[in-house]
């Protein structure tokens, strides 16, 4: 059980925090449409409200304050941290090209027509691309599950977007360097494998494998004990069952815990989507981006790295209607920024929901969210497991609900 700090205290009406389970009890959990949902909101790093509603899966357990959650991309941030530790012991730097670390990636293409059932045409070579294209989504890299054209389906056929079971990380950049990108690196936004292969550099570069990096550099220092790429054959009764939406009907389970493949050996760690961990857990990761890099004495970066990180990195200050070619990402485009590892408010008025200048956040797949406002310090982090994380109105419902409780503001 978290133990909470005084709300009033903290500048938030305690009546108004406690709006929040049943909203979400009967709006999604009640009535199917989520088999749970785990909340922890808290200023300054203390916690002032915790939801825990539902159960672990079909089985019926009561959910579990510990339980075991596939966080999918909220993985992409802590990539992006690793990263940018090696940035800030000058082992790379975001303006050098990535071949310095990916030879492979010498001769790419710029899409120009093709592929199916026919060849690709022979696009026009594409400029260098650079590590800070990775960070930000800018390397022309996709997802087969923006479902648009023929890059995106053959990015299907390799089954990029889960690598885990039928590639090792040099397989996967053996594979997608013979296919031609969406746009010249820098010359648009479209969300990607680009993490992955982010993570692949963390490896070559510090010559660990990405878990093992993560462990010793980040989870460790920062008390981060249950999250991890894969699960402890012992700690599968703790991870939730994982569900996918179902138009007009309750969500159905497509992967049960305790049966899960999360338990064996992988041959990839998937820098953009592989981790599996708590609430606890990453409300510790969370603290440490609203301290700048610091918690409990365990600096990871410094403040001034993380004010990078969470600065807009897209040309002219452009928000992502501006430069988004994505079908889906997990991130709202007006008034939406994308720095080093994920988005930021930098038009409140334009996001159309409370928020402040500055604020940064991402998601995961199966519905997870964290934000971090570093001007009124507040972070949420909310985990549930139904896929795709597009199909309820959730995290802007949660955000407007935390910020009209919010009583004292710092600006």
């Amino acid at each position: 059980m978290v133990e909470l700090a005084d709300a009033g205290a903290l500048g938030f009406d305690a009546g108004r925090l406690s709006r929040i389970a049943p909203f979400l009890a009967e709006a999604y959990v009640d009535n199917g449409r989520l088999p749970n949902a785990q909340l922890l909101i808290a200023r300054d790093g203390q916690p002032v409200h915790y939801t825990k509603l539902g159960k672990m899966g079909d089985d019926g357990r009561e959910l579990r304050d510990d339980a075991l959650f596939r966080i999918a991309s909220m993985t992409k941030p802590v990539t992006s941290v690793a990263f940018m530790q090696l940035v800030e012991q000058c082992k790379v730097a975001l303006e050098e090209p990535v071949t310095k670390v990916f030879p492979e990636f010498a001769n790419l293409h710029v899409y120009a027509g093709g592929g199916g059932s026919i060849p690709f045409a022979p696009g026009a070579p594409a400029h260098p691309m650079r590590f800070v294209d990775l960070l930000t989504h800018m390397s022309g890299f996709t997802y087969g599950l923006q479902n648009r054209n023929n890059i995106d389906a053959v990015y299907r056929e390799h089954n990029f977007d889960f690598a885990r079971d039928n590639l090792d990380s040099d397989g996967f950049v053996d594979k997608l360097a013979q296919l031609p990108l969406e746009f010249a690196p820098g010359q648009g936004w479209n969300y990607s494998v680009s993490t992955d292969v982010l993570g692949i550099a963390v490896e070559r570069i510090s010559g660990m494998r990405l878990g093992d990096y993560f462990e010793q550099h980040i989870f460790a220092p920062l008390g981060m004990t249950d999250t991890r790429f894969g699960v402890r054959e012992g700690d599968l009764e703790r991870l939730v069952d994982a569900y996918a939406y179902r138009p007009g009907q309750s969500s159905r389970m497509i992967s049960a815990g305790a049966t899960s493949k999360l338990a064996k050996p992988a041959s990839f760690d998937s820098g953009g989507g592989g981790l599996v961990g708590t609430i606890a857990d990453y409300h510790r990761f969370a603290t440490m981006l609203l301290n700048g890099g610091e918690l409990d004495g365990a600096r990871i970066l410094s403040p001034k790295t993380v004010r990078l990180m969470r600065t807009n990195h897209l040309p002219n200050n452009a928000d992502l209607t501006e430069m988004s070619s994505s079908l889906f990402s997990e991130a709202n485009n007006a008034g939406t920024g994308f720095g080093l590892g994920f988005a930021m408010v930098i038009d409140p008025a334009k996001t159309l929901i409370p928020s402040s200048l500055g604020e940064f956040y991402w998601g995961g797949a199966y519905s997870t969210a964290f934000f971090v406002d570093p001007v009124e310090r507040i972070t949420m982090v909310f985990m549930t497991q139904v896929y795709p994380s597009s199909t309820y109105p959730i995290r802007r419902q949660l955000k407007t609900l935390i910020y009209s409780a919010l009583t004292e503001t710092y600006v």
